[in-house]
């Protein structure tokens, strides 16, 4: 495979075009809000306690290791849903492993990064992966460009969604973690902690299904079911297949209903077929190294939904500011929003 059969993230096509309003992100955490919508409510009881944390500059791994020292565990005993963005106040939810042990008093937890918002016992561990989605509020500052322009993207973007792209913090600094994705699967990596493996086989499956979103960007699918597809029903993970495409699933498909998806590479065969197992084939022969890598590494076959709904969509203007509020299911990136809207630059203090 040569090093760059891949395209990055800033080479792949826009659904609106390349914007050419700006702003800054992140000047001040508060510029920046998260909150996590688990779609569950803890039951009450059990040897987990659920805690519900607002933490502000601070790594979600950080304030699960706090929490274990508080509760005089290893921090194996913690867990969360999902990691949240650091240069940001986010709220979520931890659960801490408490068997037979006295639960401590949570509110010494307080400080200036973490502020302790809910407390309540629950039956089983709170997983990655077990939410519903996130609710953001962003605030973009110094904003130069056409507003009546942003204004025609913000109502396009709340009618037909977003491209589902993997943003570029998935894959490190300057794309390293392909690099040494790279290098794990030709053997010159045998000492990896299971953190980086991680990091580095997730950074090559997303770059993969990145490469087949783009495709289908620039063939005009992304967006409508083709014979072949694994469509997602939207809001949760079940799959059906497509071997005709009729009008009655057009109308699904354009009322964000359900959403053609594209591979995420692990053993076992594609479960697209027909033309897309055809097209997804033909896409990602080049990377025959990391797919090989990725099955030996034991990854299983999985979907991913090409486009994500931007749900309550709402913005406000001022003379040098957008503040954008909306909700994203769970695995999708804020990020992938603003790139459709505008090009931003993120705060000096926060690069």
């Amino acid at each position: 495979m040569s090093d760059r059969a891949w395209q990055r993230l800033d080479e792949m096509p826009y659904l609106l075009g390349q914007p050419q309003a700006t702003g800054i992100i992140r000047q001040q955490p508060e510029d920046f809000l998260v909150d996590e919508i688990l779609g569950f409510e803890p039951d009450g009881e059990g040897e987990h306690w659920m805690l519900h944390i607002q933490k502000r500059n601070s790594n979600t791994a950080w304030v699960g290791k706090q929490l274990a020292r508080l509760a005089g565990v290893p921090p194996r005993d913690t867990s969360y849903a999902g990691l949240k963005d650091r240069h940001a106040v986010t709220t979520q939810w931890f659960s801490v492993w408490l068997p037979g042990k006295e639960a401590p008093d949570w509110q010494q937890i307080n400080s200036d990064e973490i502020k302790l918002l809910a407390a309540i016992p629950h039956s089983r561990k709170l997983r990655t992966g077990t939410l519903q989605g996130n609710r953001f509020r962003l605030m973009i500052r110094q904003l130069k460009g056409d507003k009546a322009e942003l204004e025609s993207r913000l109502k396009r973007i709340a009618k037909e969604g977003v491209p589902n792209y993997f943003g570029e913090q998935r894959f490190g600094h300057d794309y390293d973690n392909l690099t040494q994705a790279s290098r794990l699967f030709r053997g010159e990596l045998t000492r990896l902690s299971r953190h980086l493996r991680g990091l580095y086989l997730s950074a090559t499956r997303s770059q993969l299904f990145n490469q087949v979103v783009a495709a289908r960007i620039d063939d005009g699918s992304w967006n409508r079911a083709l014979p072949g597809d694994q469509m997602m029903l939207q809001g949760c993970h079940s799959l059906f297949a497509v071997e005709t495409v009729d009008e009655s699933l057009e109308q699904r498909v354009e009322a964000l209903d359900c959403h053609p998806t594209g591979p995420m590479w692990g053993r076992g065969r594609v479960s697209s077929s027909l033309e897309v197992e055809a097209l997804e084939n033909r896409l990602l022969a080049p990377f025959e190294e990391w797919r090989d890598g990725l099955e030996w590494k034991g990854l299983k076959q999985d979907r991913r939904p090409l486009r994500v709904k931007v749900g309550d969509l709402t913005w406000q203007f001022a003379d040098e500011y957008l503040q954008l509020d909306f909700t994203l299911q769970a695995g999708s990136y804020a990020t992938m929003v603003l790139r459709e809207l505008l090009r931003v630059e993120v705060a000096s203090a926060h690069e």
